[in-house]
This record gives C-alpha cells, structure tokens and sequence, in this order.
C-alpha cells in the first residue's frame, strides 16, 4: 500500500494548500484531493512541482509498506 504523507509535510512546513497552489500553479481541488487522500493518482508533472517547490524526494512525499492482507 502506498502511504501519501503530503499533509504532514504541510503541517511540518506551516504551508496551506492554498500557497502551495498559488506558488505552483497546480490547482487547488488537486492539492486538497491529496491532503485528504482522496485521490487515485497524480500525474508525473504535479509530482515533479511538489518535489521542486518543497525540496524533497517522491519518497518524502509517498511511502510504501506491504499490506498485511495479501498474505
């Protein structure tokens, strides 16, 4: 399972949604769908700004552990 820890960085940062979309250009219902995790996907280009702006790694941003159901 893939772990979107992208509200937690925000939170860490003292960052709102709405500067990230301002200072990114990624719109704002794309950037509130991943805060509450309610999306399915993110494209490679939304991804490229979130590292870019927040200086980090894709693997800041998303984390994966096995799930324990599959066994």
């Amino acid at each position: 399972m893939i772990y979107n820890k992208f509200s937690a960085i925000l939170g860490e940062r003292l960052l709102k949604i709405s500067k990230v979309a301002k200072d990114t250009g990624i719109s704002r219902t794309t950037l509130t769908q991943l805060y509450y995790r309610r999306n399915l996907h993110i494209t490679l280009d939304v991804l490229d700004k979130l590292c870019a702006y927040l200086n980090c790694n894709v693997g800041d941003l998303f984390e994966y552990k096995p799930d324990d159901s599959d066994n």
